[in-house]
């Protein structure tokens, strides 16, 4: 795997679980339209660059594709962010075996195949949990607990003490 977060100490002995953020949470992050998403948005991504959170190459470039595509911001913007998050998180790439798992849990039904792509990658940089609302809340998939962090009036109590380490 490959790491491209500057200067990191985190170890296997790090209280909080590993985890990744799916693109949506990624894209709201910036989404000045996104009202009370974005700001819970911006404290997940804020709060997970300290914490034992890796990104998906996927994710960061979904991200990037997600936001040029409905020009939520301007695509320098859009790079720039996504460039620092390539400095900012540990990212990981996709690998043949991802491809071969994703396939199977596609074809099984048990996700769409970038879902399923997202969940076997963060599963083989040894992440815990997904946290998305684009997967059923509190399924596992591969080994990999899917939450939905966003609550009616911000976060869920889940992420909060997630983000709180």
């Amino acid at each position: 795997m490959r790491s491209t977060r500057r200067g990191s100490t985190v170890t296997a002995a790090t209280a909080s679980p590993r985890f990744t953020l799916d693109s949506n949470i990624l894209v709201y992050a910036v989404d000045g339209g996104a009202g009370l998403r974005r700001e819970a948005a911006r404290k997940i991504v804020l709060a997970a660059a300290r914490l034992d959170c890796w990104l998906t190459f996927q994710a960061i470039s979904e991200f990037y594709a997600a936001v040029s595509r409905k020009r939520i911001v301007p695509d320098a913007l859009a790079a720039e962010r996504a460039a620092d998050w390539l400095t900012a998180f540990r990212c990981v790439p996709v690998s043949e075996q991802a491809v071969r798992a994703a396939l199977l849990n596609a074809v099984a039904g048990r996700a769409s195949y970038w879902d399923a792509l997202l969940v076997a990658t963060a599963a083989e940089a040894g992440c815990t949990l997904v946290l998305t609302e684009d997967m059923a809340n509190g399924i596992v998939l591969g080994g990999v607990q899917i939450h939905n962090p966003f609550a009616a009036d911000g976060l869920t109590d889940l992420t909060r003490q997630l983000l709180d380490g």
